[in-house]
């Protein structure tokens, strides 16, 4: 196991150390001149970034002060969303350059041909030409000019001299694109592509992160469950997942969370997991908020893997003590259904992993069920213990494209509601983010589950 942890993290690193060498080589290496401060400053920020990047991942877990992981996460995990559009826009620009290489070297052939002299002097006027230019030796007599023939009486015109002959006119060549392009033709389009993926990196990377900043959007679902009475028709859970407080998203992050969550007057809320990434010491207040949270049926929580890299146990007693009751491996009865909680897979390391036999074991399974777990893994497990409805999270959605791609490989569901079997399952997006705080082609979301009774 620990061979192949290393060799792991030596791809990793080969593989980020050249996408760094490649991205150097079109923004800086073919853009600026050797030795001058443009240069200078691109090549110390390949090597200072990618250190930023390192010292936000590794902050956490090697105990720095909270203050130096607040300094170090804005700047080492953005750049890690940037290199990464800005890697996909230069490798879009490949496909540009020779294109753009050939438009200008046919734009250049043509303007020199339109500035050139005329190619080649009338036949007639050349002939005149050569006549009066030749000279009569003495005592010869006189040739008689040579006039235009516009009859057929007239002399047919001897041909001009060879030395005397205007050459013809020569098409301009096709560029090659084995030619050598003029320096300064590629200095212009080394420019221009790595200014267009520079723009297209930070403008994805800038949207993405207004999307996060700016807080979650509400959606609304509404699922229909055979066993739930018609007494509890239209009950509405609002589902939150991935918050992932920490040293970029704080305290008016969960406010924000907060305030939206209670605009939509839900008879439930549940918090299924990852709300931080760091220890209550440093997050406490950053979570207190949640106090405020509103619904008439009150507010649940399970833990996410993140909670277990966090200290699982203390933040499971301050969210009880923020007035939202934490459903370990437990069932309560809600009217018209039951709902269950399970731990995260990631409490097996503790002895404190998902018990569904303890959570939804010796319930009775004529009323419906709705479960909390983090992760949509666990799927099979609530399909064999009659589960009606799973409310899951963790997947973000991919947060940035292409990483849906990579979750469609781990988990599924990435986002939204899918059936299997009998059972539903229901991944939300996330309020948050892990890592850069970006979102792109997964926006975050809050969702408000309205639960329907098929028997209406």
């Amino acid at each position: 196991m620990v061979v192949v942890f290393v060799l792991v993290a030596v791809a990793v690193l080969a593989l980020l150390a050249g996408v760094h060498r490649y991205v150097w080589r079109r923004l800086v290496g073919d853009t600026t001149a050797e030795g001058s401060l443009a240069r200078r400053a691109g090549t110390v920020a390949v090597w200072v970034l990618p250190l930023l990047s390192v010292g936000a991942f590794a902050g956490g877990r090697a105990g720095f002060p909270f203050w130096l992981q607040r300094v170090l996460a804005w700047p080492g995990y953005l750049w890690l969303a940037v290199l990464l559009y800005l890697t996909l826009a230069l490798l879009v620009g490949e496909a540009a350059r020779p294109l753009l290489r050939r438009l200008l070297a046919r734009r250049a052939s043509r303007t020199a041909a339109t500035g050139a002299e005329p190619a080649a002097v009338p036949r007639a006027a050349a002939l005149v030409a050569a006549a009066s230019a030749t000279e009569t030796p003495a005592g010869a007599p006189a040739e008689a000019p040579v006039e235009a023939a516009t009859g057929t009486d007239a002399p047919a015109a001897s041909p001009a001299p060879e030395s005397v002959r205007e050459p013809e006119a020569e098409p301009a060549p096709e560029p090659s694109p084995h030619t050598p392009a003029d320096p300064s033709r590629r200095l212009f389009v080394a420019r221009a592509v790595g200014g267009a993926a520079a723009l297209a990196g930070l403008g994805t990377v800038g949207y993405g992160t207004y999307g996060v900043l700016r807080g979650p959007r509400v959606k609304r679902i509404t699922v229909p469950l055979a066993r739930l009475p018609r007494s509890a028709h239209g009950f509405r859970i609002a589902v939150v997942s991935d918050i992932h407080l920490g040293p970029i998203l704080g305290r008016a992050h969960t406010r924000r969370i907060v305030d939206t969550i209670n605009a939509t007057s839900p008879d439930l809320v549940a918090v299924v997991g990852d709300l931080v990434d760091g220890t209550v010491a440093d997050l406490g207040t950053a979570a207190e908020p949640l106090a405020g949270l509103e619904a008439r049926h009150g507010s649940y929580f399970v833990t996410g893997n993140h909670e277990y890299f966090s200290g699982a146990a203390e933040w499971v007693d301050h969210v009880r003590e923020l007035g939202l009751r934490p459903l370990e491996n437990a069932r309560v009865e809600i009217a018209g259904f039951d709902l269950a909680g399970v731990n995260d897979v990631a409490g097996e390391s503790e002895g404190q992993g998902p018990d569904f036999a303890a959570a939804l074991g010796d319930r009775d399974r004529s009323r419906a069920s709705v479960l909390l777990a983090h992760q949509p893994v666990v799927i099979d497990d609530a399909v064999a213990h009659g589960v009606d409805l799973q409310l899951s999270g963790h997947t973000h959605g991919g947060q940035l494209w292409p990483g849906n791609l990579l979750a469609e490989l781990a988990n599924p569901t990435v986002a939204g509601l899918e059936r299997y079997g009998d059972t539903q399952l229901y991944v939300s997006r996330g309020a948050g983010a892990w890592g850069p705080p970006v979102r792109v082609g997964a926006p975050s979301d809050i969702t408000v589950v309205e639960l329907a009774s098929k028997r209406t």
